[in-house]
């Protein structure tokens, strides 16, 4: 069921645990796409998670790889073109790539976690958080401790953060006994394994939770691991596999469509 503590943050005020939806519906429809967010929201998804990067011309764009070449019908670093070129790009030659500007103008409510891959996004991405009411439903990740603390000095305490890999490491030794002192973040989003060791434990969710921290998982495609994490405890799991993550939430009576047809019977 995940901390029971209340959130310092309405990005983390859920009461169970969340499912976020991985580059939007990624592993159906193409990732970090409007159709794959789109999908994702159809589903009843009310988290998601993105990437971003800036054009030559100062666009940030949501999108995964520094350049086009992996998913989309065209080449080059995002950088290196400007968003006129890379407006003519399509993911899986379908799919046009999106302005960071428009999907948080697409859906209101909805919560978005964003990864900055890139310094040169960051400075972009600070003013695009400063819009009204955005940085309530926002959390940054990622895996640059310089960008985090960038962007925790430029928005101060109502910027929601997760740890970069170092902090992760260290909660990960707090967790067995040593002593590590403060972070800056609110939440431990983290992989199964870092730097080859394993991460998520009961040890690991249970110190994250006395500490306040949220603990997020990526990305969990399957239902067995879905299934063990949520028995852990943690407080929310990314997936590219939407339909299925929704399915085992159901199952749980996680899914917010079903906490709030309870909660209106208990009323």
């Amino acid at each position: 069921m995940g901390s029971t503590m209340v959130s310092t943050h309405p990005y983390l005020d859920a009461p169970m645990a969340v499912a976020i939806a991985h580059r939007g519906s990624a592993a159906t429809f193409p990732e970090n796409t409007m159709a794959a967010f789109q999908d994702a929201v159809d589903l009843g998804y009310r988290y998601i998670e993105t990437d971003v990067h800036t054009t030559l011309d100062g666009v940030l764009v949501a999108f995964h790889d520094d350049r086009l070449d992996r998913v989309t019908n065209r080449k080059g670093l995002i950088s290196e073109l400007t968003w006129a070129e890379i407006a003519q790009a399509k993911v899986h030659g379908r799919e046009a790539i999106p302005r960071f500007d428009e999907l948080l103008a697409a859906w209101p409510e909805l919560r978005i976690n964003i990864d900055p891959k890139a310094d040169d996004a960051v400075g972009l991405l600070i003013t695009a958080l400063k819009q009204p009411r955005v940085l309530a439903r926002v959390c940054v990740g990622s895996f640059s401790g310089a960008r985090l603390n960038h962007m925790r000095d430029a928005l101060g305490p109502d910027l929601c953060t997760s740890m970069a890999p170092v902090d992760v490491a260290r909660l990960r030794l707090n967790s067995l006994g040593l002593p590590v002192g403060r972070f800056r973040a609110l939440a431990a989003q983290v992989p199964l394994r870092q730097y080859g060791l394993p991460i998520v434990d009961k040890l690991f969710v249970d110190k994250a939770h006395s500490r306040g921290l949220k603990v997020h998982v990526w990305t969990i495609n399957d239902q067995a691991t879905m299934e063990r994490l949520l028995d852990l405890g943690v407080d929310g799991i990314m997936s590219d596999e939407t339909a299925l993550l929704k399915a085992v939430y159901q199952d749980r009576g996680l899914w917010p469509d079903e906490l709030e047809t309870t909660n209106d019977q208990i009323r």
